[in-house]
Formats: structure tokens, sequence, C-alpha cells
């Protein structure tokens, strides 16, 4: 248990947007909070642990918190700086957290010695994380000069407006401690009790889910409510190879070698992040002696996976990829309606397109889930996008979640942990591919994840990729009259193609404002948003004229298309896709996160160099240090032929 009142004897860390306060800041001076000028907003886990530093898992990632922090255009915090700083209390402003499910992000600070981070808001994979290593925190900036007074802070402070469980787990010092206590029978999660009342979709999976009794499995609750703590039952839990031996350590930490997991068969393991490094590992990460540390995460992986009995989808045995990206073989083999699954990643709500309930966990929670075979969860609101209309020709959902993540409400915060649930008619002209970029980014809206009630599109698609006939279930979809948060009205039919600039996703700009020529030097075509079955058409459509003219990219750009299974690429090679990007001077490469993870072909190598991209996300540094546009498939395939930024329309000929 933690003690009550809490005392802090560290200093304070101001994330402000000026370098140089940081600077003095790590060379001993304190300021005053009137001093800092504007703090960061939307810190990244890019940024807190940049990827390259993630392939340590133990105590060594104290050295490197903030590494990748970029104010201005400056990276003021140097190796070792916090940890030798003597700080306990990290501010920052909104957004704290974005992005990545990284565990190994707040796990650097904690191992630097902070003990309490303060912001004005807080992602909700992040907070959770957090939560689960006993990492306090908080939004009341008037803690900082009682602390600074040498005041002890009343626990109760950091517990109020959680939970039940989330406050218990917060008393005990993390969730390790919770479920060793719950396991043996000393805490037993309560149950809320409501009176019927209509349920979103994400409600009734959460419902159909919720563990009532541990020791018998049973589940199934009649209703639930946005705030209610549980525990949930999950059908599918996965980690990619950044997180299974760091889950594997801390695992033997707190419960020892002979923890015996549940269900092994229902657990899944993927190496897919990692598998193209040596390609583009940088000179200084290989000075560091990274590349070697990055290279022992796979037979940590393996020697688990086989201590336990885990399927692990690694890689192809010629070395030329991985079998595929974690989120896309969820969706081609494994999810189905009704189903809950959670995995490593932000990125999993991906499958939420096959209307199950799937969201991103940390390596505490992954750990934890391997053994109760349940994870927590706080019942989230729910945002409603209602899709009018039908979208245009050559109009994406890339284009459409880009539209979304320059929204408002969106980009100050307003959907942090909501499901994001899409419906309307919008829907029925999307695949299930242009669906799962829809659910995929609401990692990048901040949401808990994102939701489509499934249909008759749904049960093509798993027919078609797995040969299996659906049948869906009445309750698959919410009530009438059920509660949402907000509702975002979206007019298909006015969409055109949009962008992100650098930066972060959500800097939309539409393609027909951007007002200036951008030349680019990088083309990727790729990831789990980028590399499907249609994105891969969407863009074919583009090259294919090209192709058969003898007409190929310019000299000064690099095209890269790499798909996000190898069930995806044989699809396209036997389309002839492939014998088209080819045929235009793509560089066609194996399955893989590559780029996406800064960890392939792909990668921008100097500040200078301009990237257009299909991935999902384009945080500073987070697939080189170069300057990354985000764009959908058509206008990544029409750029990398033009040589600069253009939309398939305006592609010349």
């Amino acid at each position: 248990m933690l003690s009550d009142p809490v005392r802090f004897d560290g200093r304070v860390l101001f994330l402000t947007e000026d370098p140089d306060r940081i600077s003095r800041q790590c060379a001993g001076e304190d300021l005053d909070p009137a001093e800092t000028g504007p703090l960061r907003d939307q810190i990244s886990t890019d940024e807190i642990t940049p990827a390259f530093i993630c392939y340590h898992f133990d105590e060594k990632l104290g050295d490197f918190p903030y590494l990748g922090l970029k104010c201005g255009e400056a990276f003021p915090v140097k190796e070792g700086s916090v940890r030798k700083g003597g700080f306990s209390i990290s501010v920052a402003g909104r957004r704290r957290g974005k992005g990545s499910s990284r565990e190994a992000s707040p796990y650097a600070e904690l191992c630097a010695g902070i003990r309490l981070v303060i912001a004005e808001s807080f992602e909700r994979i992040y907070r959770q994380n957090c939560q689960n290593l006993g990492l306090l925190t908080s939004s009341d900036f008037g803690l900082i000069p009682r602390i600074r007074r040498g005041e002890a802070i009343p626990l109760a402070e950091f517990t109020a407006g959680l939970d039940s469980i989330t406050a218990e787990i917060v008393r005990r010092g993390g969730l390790f401690a919770y479920n060793a206590a719950r396991l043996r029978g000393e805490v037993v999660p309560p149950q809320p009790v409501h009176l019927p009342h209509p349920m979103t979709y994400g409600e009734i999976l959460l419902a159909r889910h919720v563990v009532v009794e541990a020791s018998s499995g049973r589940t199934g609750l009649p209703v639930v409510r946005p705030g209610d703590g549980l525990f949930v039952k999950a059908d599918w839990r996965f980690s990619h190879e950044y997180v299974t031996p760091m889950a594997a350590s801390f695992l033997e930490k707190a419960l020892g070698p002979d923890a015996v997991l549940r269900d092994p068969a229902s657990i899944l393991a993927f190496r897919d992040h990692l598998t193209f490094l040596h390609h583009s590992i940088q000179a200084e990460h290989r000075a560091m002696g990274l590349l070697a540390v990055a290279e022992a995460l796979k037979p940590a992986q393996e020697a688990f996976c086989q201590k336990h009995g885990i399927r692990l989808h690694g890689e192809l045995r010629d070395g030329s990829g991985s079998e595929g990206i974690c989120h896309a073989l969820m969706a081609e083999r494994y999810a189905l309606p009704g189903q809950v699954v959670v995995g490593t990643d932000s990125h999993t709500p991906h499958a939420g397109a096959l209307g199950c309930l799937a969201f991103g966990v940390g390596t505490t929670d992954i750990a934890c889930a391997w053994v109760t075979g349940d994870v927590r969860v706080t019942v989230p609101p729910t945002l409603r996008v209602h899709l009018r209309g039908q979208m245009r020709a050559g109009v994406s959902a890339k284009d459409l979640i880009l539209h979304l993540l320059a929204q408002p409400l969106i980009r100050e915060g307003g959907a942090i942990g909501h499901v994001i649930e899409y419906q309307g008619q919008g829907l029925v002209d999307l695949d299930t591919d242009e669906r799962a970029t829809l659910t995929n980014m609401a990692a990048e809206i901040g949401g808990f994840t994102g939701l489509i009630a499934p249909d008759e599109e749904t049960v093509r698609f798993v027919k078609e990729r797995r040969g299996v006939d659906l049948v869906l279930e009445p309750w698959m979809r919410g009530d009438e009259g059920a509660e949402y948060a907000h509702t975002l009205e979206v007019d298909c039919g006015a969409l055109g193609p949009m962008l992100a600039r650098p930066g972060d996703p959500g800097n939309g700009v539409a393609l027909a404002d951007l007002g200036e020529t951008i030349p680019i030097h990088i083309a990727y075509l790729g990831s789990c948003t980028g590399g499907k079955r249609e994105d891969l058409r969407r863009a074919f459509e583009v090259v294919q004229v090209a192709a058969r003219e003898g007409r190929r990219v310019p000299d000064s750009v690099q095209f890269f298309v790499q798909c996000g299974s190898e069930d995806v690429w044989r699809h396209a090679v036997e389309q002839g896709w492939m014998a088209a990007f080819e045929a235009v001077g793509a560089l066609v490469l194996g399955s893989s996160c590559g780029a996406c993870i800064n960890a392939g072909p792909g990668v921008s190598t100097s500040p200078d160099q301009v990237t257009i991209s299909a991935i999902n996300r384009n945080f500073p540094g987070r697939s080189g240090p170069g300057q990354m546009w985000l764009a959908s498939p058509v206008t990544v395939a029409a750029s990398a032929l033009a040589g600069y930024i253009v939309g398939a329309e305006g592609l010349p000929v």
C-alpha cells in the first residue's frame, strides 16, 4: 500500500515550450510556475521514449525519459539528465501521453525518479499505465506550491473521481499488487447495479463480458454505465516483440517464474515491428549498441512463447519479412463480432471494424491478463460519428479520419477515452478494410476504441478471408434511445482528399487548400493503416496507367510499398498490383511495421527530407528526423509519381 499521506522530496520539472528553460532546469535551476512560459501540450509517448529507446525493457529506461521531446526545433533533454537532476514531479500541458500504448514511457519516468506527473489532461492508456505502475497522476496544478513547501498530500487527492477499482489500484501501488490481493481473495471487485436502460453497442459488449465470478469464469451483467469500474473477460490477448519480453519480466518479478497462464490458446504473440530494423538503424544508435539490444527481444519472446505454449506469428524463414502486422492478422484471421480483444498496441482498435470491442493496453495490463484472463476497464462514454451521404470517387476512409482529427472537439481532447462509434449511410460503401482505417485511428483521436456494429459487409469479409459463414446475433447493435456523450455529423459527399502537416495527425489540411508545391523525397505506402488489400487496390488504380506507359517515379523520390500481411501480399501479386508498383520504380518490401515504427526502409535520414506516408501518425521522430505528411494511399501513390504532394486528379498526364 502507498503511504498516506504522500511526500515528494525531489524537484519539479516543467516541460515547457522553451527549450532553454528545460536545459536550465536540468542544469540545476528551479523555475517558479509563473516563470515557466507555456507548457508543452500533446506530448506523445514517441517523445517521452522514442522507439529506439524501447529496445530496453528494464531500469536502464530511466536514463532516457523525454529524450525525444521537441521544443521548437530543439531536443533539450539529454541522456541521464532527468535522473541526475533529482526530479520527482514532471509537469506538462494538455493531452499528455498521446500516441503509442508503450508502458516504457511512464516506466522510464518512474525509473528516473519521477513519482508524480501533472498535466492539464491525459491520454487514456498513458494514465492507466501510470496507475498500473504506481506512478501518481493529477491535473491539480495547486499541488506544486504545496509540495514545494514540504506538505504531505493525502492519498485521497489522487483517487478522487476514479472508479472504485482504479482507486484501489492506486492505493495499493499498482495493478500487480491489486491482482495479487484479488487472486488471494483479499479484495473482491464491486459489481455495479443499475436500473435497466438503453445501452450503446460498446456498453452492451462490455456488459456481456463483465467478470461476475472469477473462480467459475461466470460473466455478464444486465446493464453498465459510463464510469463503472469492471473486469472484463478477453476473448483474445496479444502482444508484439516490443512488449512481450518486458511483460514477461514484469510477470516473473511479481508472481515468480512458475506463474501459470490462463487459457494459452487465446493468447497470441507477433514479431512484426523490428523485422527490418537492421536495414535502417541509424549509425549513432548502432554505435550505442542498440541493434544488439533490439535483436535480443526476438529470442526472449520466442522463449516465453515456447515455455507457455503461445502461438507466435514470427518472421518468415527466408528473412524477407514477418507473417504480418498484429492488427492486420487479428482482423484477417481471428477477431469476430461480439468479442473483446486486447493487445499491447494503441492501434488494437483496428479490429473494431468487425464489430468487436478491441482496445490497447499496457505491459502490466497484458501481463496480468495472461494470468487472470481479464482486463480492468472503466466503462467509457461514447462519441457517435454519424456519416451522412456517400464519399466521392477518390476520397477514402483515410481522408475522412484526417478530417475528423482536425475537428476542434477532437483536436482539443474532447474525445479522450471515448468509444468512437461510427454509424450512418456513409458506412454502406466502405468495405471492412476501409472501416478498419477509421477504427484503427481512434488511437490518434485519443479514444478508448473505434467500433462499428457488424452488418452484411462483416459477413462478406469473414467469408472472403476465412471461408467462414458468419451468423450475426440480434443483440449486436446499440439500443434505441442509448445515450451518447457527443455526436459529430459528417457530410461525406462534401469531403475531398486530406493531408496532415508534419508534427501531429491533427494538423489536418484539405489537399485543395494546400496552396504550395511541396517536393517529396520519400513516399511510403504501408503499415496496418495503409497496407490492406483495399489500400493497395486504390493505389494501383493510380499507378496502372503509368506502369503501362513505362513512366516511373522521379529519380529524386524513393517509393516504398509494404503490405500489412503476407495474405495481402499474395493477393496483391495475384491481382498484378505488385508488378505495376515495381514497374513504376517502387521497392516492394516484405510485411512488417517497418518505417511506421522507425525500423525499416522508408524512414527519413535527415531533417530536410520530406515524406508523404499512409501510416497513422507523424509525431516528431516517429519515422526518422524528416518532415512527414500523412495522406491516403491514393495521394501517396500520386505524389510518388509526381515528385511532389498532389492528388490523383492533379497528377500530370
